[in-house]
């Protein structure tokens, strides 16, 4: 790694970011979270300023070293400090390959929170199922049938960011989708309305058509979210017939 040393780094952007919070914000952002984790109370568009200029101060590293920056980050039980992690990795992820899904299922699992889970799987694991295909597709297949529900919903929106950028994997969808349409766990069925959403603006009619098929196994949460941009005589057939 050079002279870089990740946690020195991890040290530095820490300092950064202590002072910007409030014990307010803190408290609030606590609460709201459930967490159990040590908060500074510094807001998501400070912490991104602070991650970001430091890493323009370290030009050049590799993509090993932005993740040996980010474990150290993770490392200690300081909400903005994951957080950052989160956004560290977000930098690095278009020269991620897939092996350093490994890294990111760990934090996954050590998340217990969507505030962490979503920026891993969707902006992370979604840039690198991008540009390596055949190295991250594997684990991510792995990820649908997990039994920790936040790895099943990390497999779900890991598709979000191609399906942004006109590429959607449909049949990764129904494959990952189809098993956990009667999950009760919430977090699972907001995951699936949520990708089918996104998929909407696109493809409307695939959705529609889709949700149509599954409609006697979907949740009232996984159908709002599904049918919130489809045209509004197909949302209304669609919700009238879940009622049925």
């Amino acid at each position: 790694m050079g002279d870089f040393d990740p946690e020195a780094a991890a040290l530095g952007v820490a300092a950064e970011l202590r002072p910007l919070g409030t014990p307010e914000r803190a408290v609030h952002e606590k609460r709201y979270l459930k967490s159990d984790l040590e908060f500074f109370g510094v807001g998501v568009p400070d912490m991104r300023r602070v991650v970001k200029a430091a890493a323009r101060r370290h030009p050049g590293l590799e993509a090993p070293e932005m993740v040996a920056w980010a474990v150290a980050l993770w490392r200690e039980q300081v909400h903005e400090r994951r957080a950052a992690a989160v956004e560290i990795l977000s930098l690095a992820a278009p020269r991620l390959s897939g092996d350093a899904l490994a890294t990111v299922e760990r934090l996954v699992r050590e998340s217990g929170t969507w505030a962490y889970v979503d920026g891993l799987a969707g902006s992370v694991a979604g840039e690198v199922v991008l540009h390596d295909p055949a190295g991250a597709w594997p684990r991510v297949d792995a990820w649908a049938v997990d039994e920790d529900f936040w790895v099943r919903r990390s497999s779900l929106l890991t598709l979000l960011r191609g399906i942004r950028g006109g590429t959607p994997e449909l049949p990764h969808f129904t494959r990952y989708a189809e098993p956990m349409l009667t999950e009760k766990e919430f977090f699972v069925q907001k995951a699936i309305g949520w990708v089918l959403r996104e998929i909407s603006r696109r493809d409307p009619a695939w959705v529609a058509k889709w949700t149509e098929a599954h409609i006697s196994e979907m949740s009232g949460v996984t159908l709002r979210e599904a049918v919130r941009h489809l045209p509004p005589d197909q949302a209304a057939r669609l919700s009238a017939a879940r009622r049925r």
